[in-house]
C-alpha cells in the first residue's frame, strides 16, 4: 500500500534551513552546512543507501514554493524553473504550492512541475492521484512539512541529523501539534546520523 513520506536533513537544534534565504544561498546562511553528506562525491556506503532514498521509486512529489525557488508574489515574466537545471531529480510529477497560477512546466527525464493554488490538501490529493500505487513524497520545504505533520499525512519521516548547530533559521517542529514518533531505524556514519520514524499524530492515535 503506498504511503506518504517525508526526509529531511536537519541541524542538531532542529532547522532545516538557515536565515537570509535568496537566490545566492538558496538554503539559507550555513544551510548547505546540512547537506555535505549527500553532496558531491559520497564515499560512505550507509550515507549512499540513504541519499538514494530520498527521490527513488517516488510516485509524485509536494513542495512548498520557497522550495521551487527565490521567486515571490506574481510570477509576471520570470522565467524560473527550479534550482536543479534542465533535468531535476524528482523524474516524476512535483506539485508546488502557491498563491499565484502558473502553467505547468515539463523538465528533462520526467519531472513536471505542476502549480496549485488551493492549498496542502488539494496539492497532497491530486499527487496521490498522479503517483497511483506508488508513495507520494512530501518534498519540503519546512513550511510545507509543517502543514503534513499537522494535517496527519505524513507516514515515514526520515531524518538526516548533522552535527552542526545553525541558531536560527527554519524549524521544522514549530507548531505541528500532537505529532508522536515511532523509531524504524538508525544508521549513521562520521558526517550524519539517519533516523526513520513512523509518525504517529492524534488523528491515529
Amino acid at each position: 500500500m503506498p504511503i506518504v513520506t517525508c526526509h529531511m536533513s536537519i541541524s542538531l537544534d532542529g532547522f532545516v534551513a538557515g536565515p537570509g534565504q535568496s537566490l545566492e544561498q538558496g538554503l539559507g546562511r550555513r544551510g548547505v552546512e546540512l547537506h555535505h553528506w549527500h553532496l558531491g562525491e559520497v564515499n560512505d556506503p550507509v550515507d549512499a543507501d540513504f541519499a538514494g532514498r530520498i527521490v527513488a521509486d517516488k510516485g509524485a512529489f509536494v513542495m512548498g514554493r520557497n522550495m521551487y525557488g527565490p521567486v515571490r508574489g506574481d510570477w509576471g515574466e520570470d522565467q524560473w524553473r527550479g534550482w536543479w537545471g534542465p533535468e531535476p531529480p524528482y523524474h516524476a510529477p512535483v506539485f508546488v504550492l502557491t498563491h499565484h497560477p502558473h502553467d505547468p512546466i515539463e523538465m528533462a527525464g520526467g519531472t513536471t512541475f505542476h502549480f496549485v493554488t488551493e492549498g496542502f490538501d488539494a496539492a497532497l490529493a491530486r499527487a496521490k492521484q498522479a503517483a497511483g500505487d506508488r508513495d507520494v513524497d512530501i518534498a519540503g520545504g519546512a513550511g510545507t512539512v509543517r502543514q503534513a505533520l499537522l494535517a496527519g499525512a505524513v507516514d515515514e519521516l526520515t531524518l538526516d541529523v548533522a552535527p552542526v548547530l545553525l541558531g536560527e533559521g527554519e524549524r521544522l517542529f514549530e507548531g505541528v501539534g500532537d505529532v508522536r514518533l515511532e523509531q524504524l531505524e538508525v544508521a549513521g556514519s562520521s558526517q550524519v546520523t539517519h533516523i526513520r520514524y513512523g509518525v504517529r499524530g492524534p488523528e491515529r492515535a
